[in-house]
């Protein structure tokens, strides 16, 4: 009994301790808002600032704001939350440390589909909005199908190196045919392919909002739901199975809603990659592998992330910009060959 409690308590603290990080990683995420809002080649004062979040700006400060900045900002903190819950998920399910959607292939694989979709229409911004995450789910169900049947072998399973393996050929071989294709558009198209590759957020506007939230809104909670599922699936195939999980099921479902979070970011984004891979670390190291406190954190951390690195890449070298992607890149591929060398497996 005295055990028990001990056990209670113990838990009791740590919830407390997580829930903590995470109202600290919102703070910070509000204070990031505000200063990303304020960072761009026109300055607008604090003073400034207020009063054109309450209307009493000029027809300028108004149009900065709510039509460039703001949408911007906000895919920001969408795309991080969603890329960190998806590389979170695929780590899970894998039971692979070093498995994210960039480095797996799974963001090449929607971006090729978003590239094709695009070359059928006289403009890059011509494109029906609403229609490039489902098109780009398309491309990346399709690639994580493809890698899963290349990594996986009967009587062994899907081991993680190999599994790491076939992901980062598959983006190489996706990455390349996207090169190929390019020969074959104009300028105009060209340049959108380019500015994708190298990550730059390039749907600002509240219309590619409006196509990433149900995405966001709908595929987060219910992978935050499966939390407690996803705790089983990590003690092992054999283990979930005697503990009566549906381990396949789950699997697909989980991989599903992961490959649909990563798609849909790609799809605004371009491709960003190492969210996934460095904000579920970071979240396992502040709160621990307990999915129901890891998973929200991961979000946070993921949009803190790519907010940070967006306003870094809008602020540097004023009045031009650096692709969110490479900021990112700057910080997480460090990161990725750490982790690689304390892989043994």
């Amino acid at each position: 009994m005295i055990e028990k409690t001990s056990f209670d308590s113990f838990q009791a603290a740590k919830n407390k301790r997580g829930l903590v990080i995470m109202i600290i990683l919102a703070v910070l995420i509000v204070i990031a808002f505000i200063i990303s809002m304020n960072t761009g080649y026109i300055r607008l004062t604090p003073m400034e600032l207020l009063n054109t979040l309450f209307g009493k700006g000029t027809d300028k400060q108004e149009l900065i704001l709510f039509q460039f900045r703001l949408p911007r900002i906000v895919i920001s903190v969408l795309i991080g939350a969603g890329l960190a819950v998806s590389g979170a998920v695929m780590q899970g399910v894998f039971r692979n440390a070093l498995a994210d959607p960039g480095i797996l292939g799974i963001n090449a694989g929607a971006g090729i589909m978003v590239m094709l979709l695009i070359s059928f229409y006289p403009t890059a911004t011509a494109a029906p909005v609403y229609l490039l995450p489902m098109v780009a789910f398309v491309g990346a169900a399709i690639t994580a199908a493809l890698i899963y049947v290349l990594a996986y072998k009967r009587h062994e399973g899907i081991k993680p190196m190999r599994l790491l393996l076939t992901g980062v050929a598959v983006a190489a071989g996706m990455s390349a045919a996207m090169i190929v294709l390019t020969l074959r558009l104009d300028p105009e198209k060209y340049q959108f392919v380019a500015t994708w590759l190298a990550g730059s957020i390039w749907g600002t506007s509240w219309k590619f909002v409006l196509s990433l939230l149900p995405w966001i809104v709908i595929l987060v909670p219910y992978v935050i739901y499966k939390a407690r599922v996803m705790n089983v699936l990590n003690l092992g195939e054999q283990t979930a199975v005697g503990l009566g999980a549906a381990v396949t099921k789950e699997q697909f479902r989980l991989l599903a809603a992961a490959v649909g979070l990563a798609a849909a970011s790609v799809a605004v984004s371009g491709g960003i990659g190492f969210v996934g891979l460095v904000g579920p670390h970071l979240a396992r190291r502040l709160v621990g592998p307990k999915h129901q406190l890891m998973l929200p954190t991961s979000a946070l951390l993921g949009s803190l992330l790519v907010i940070i690195a967006d306003t870094i890449g809008r602020w540097i070298l004023q009045p031009s910009e650096i692709p969110t992607g490479i900021v990112v890149a700057v910080i997480g591929a460090p990161y990725f060959l750490y982790l690689l060398a304390r892989t043994k497996s």
